[in-house]
């Protein structure tokens, strides 16, 4: 157990897209919320060295002062590698001196920031407000507090969106230099502003170019393209998610959040009034040695240098091709590719990869 995630699922606003496990931010619940993460944490956590801790939302910057100084605090439990990847979820409009400043103070060296997009039409369908001024103005002051680990969030393929707004979100995203760049093509979910106003995916093919050009793009910009909606600078990638692609175990604490420990998958309520009166999960499942290896294969494939096969012969005691008979044909049909010890898919396929591992699994 090296990694830890914490829900925060306040938010200012509900955007329109936002399918995540969110409330509005009202003060009166927060404390209440905050007194019961502490619990839980006190109850679950063992006292292992954390490599990886992630406060993500929701949107953990609408937290006012006295409510990070009370997080602060809890979060002070966690015993942490001096090495630690520590990363925070920031909205562009929250970034302030004064949120910046208990960023330090917490130790975190990483902020993810949830642009989405510069274009207006995009940023009203949205309902976010991001100026790129005022965001390179905001990352100076990050840059300025000694944390140079920025990660910057795009949201392509929005209903009626072009491939030149894709491209030019981009090049102002570059602009900015950040270090990691997560991409991801809109999926227009149930219970949803969007889904209720009846707007629908884009079209496939257009959804294909749009990531094609990014993978272009990032490529010619420097970023390594090493997990499917993922993108970074050598050295850059980003710890905490590669844990999870790489099937390892990890704490999840907060409303909604999941996680691995012991050989156990868990969930926790989404209801915020069970979550503050201790009851905490509502799914908890032993995996199986099969489940595990299955997870390994879903798991590892979305990453662009796939699944080691010595790694995956030490960790379970079997042979891949020999747990999963479709791999060989699967090779013969260039749907996968071994190379160097590594079994992936390659990169002109991955945007097929969900099929792809239909057929393994």
């Amino acid at each position: 157990m090296e990694s830890v995630y914490i829900h925060i699922p306040f938010c200012s606003h509900i955007c329109s897209y936002c399918d995540f496990c969110k409330i509005l931010h009202l003060e009166k619940f927060t404390d209440d919320y905050l007194d019961s993460l502490h619990q839980e944490i006190l109850n679950t956590y063992d006292g292992e060295r954390i490599k990886t801790l992630y406060i993500g939302g929701g949107t953990p910057s609408c937290l006012n002062k006295k409510e990070r100084t009370k997080l602060i605090r809890i979060l002070s439990i966690f015993k942490l590698d001096p090495d630690v990847e520590y990363t925070f979820e920031c909205n562009p409009d929250d970034i302030d001196d004064d949120l910046l400043d208990d960023l330090v103070t917490l130790g975190v060296n990483r902020i993810s920031i949830g642009v989405e997009s510069f274009d207006k039409d995009n940023l009203k369908l949205l309902e976010r407000n991001t100026s790129f001024e005022d965001l390179e103005e905001k990352i100076s002051k990050i840059r300025n507090r000694g944390i140079d680990n920025i990660n910057l969030d795009l949201m392509y393929a929005l209903p009626n969106e072009k491939l030149s707004t894709v491209k030019k979100d981009l090049k102002l995203l570059l602009a900015l230099k950040p270090t990691h760049i997560s991409t991801y093509s809109l999926i227009v979910e149930d219970h949803t502003k969007i889904k209720n106003k009846g707007l629908t995916n884009v079209d496939e093919d257009l959804d294909r170019k749009m990531y094609d050009s990014i993978i272009k793009i990032l490529d010619k910009a420097g970023f390594k393209h090493y997990e499917v909606s993922n993108f970074a600078l050598p050295g850059y990638e980003s710890k905490h998610n590669l844990n999870y692609w790489n099937n390892g175990e990890y704490y999840g604490f907060g409303l909604g959040a999941s996680g691995f420990k012991d050989g156990f998958r868990y969930t926790n309520t989404r209801n915020l009034d069970e979550y503050i009166d201790g009851k905490t999960r509502v799914e908890e499942n032993l995996l199986t040695y099969q489940d595990q290896m299955d997870n390994e294969i879903m798991l590892g494939f979305r990453k662009t240098e796939g699944i080691n096969i010595d790694d995956f012969y030490e960790k379970y005691g079997n042979n891949i091709q020999d747990v999963y008979p479709k791999v060989k044909e699967l090779m013969a049909s260039k749907d996968l590719v071994y190379k160097n010890g590594y079994l992936y898919i390659p990169l002109e396929k991955i945007y097929v990869m969900n099929e792809i591992l239909t057929k393994i699994l």
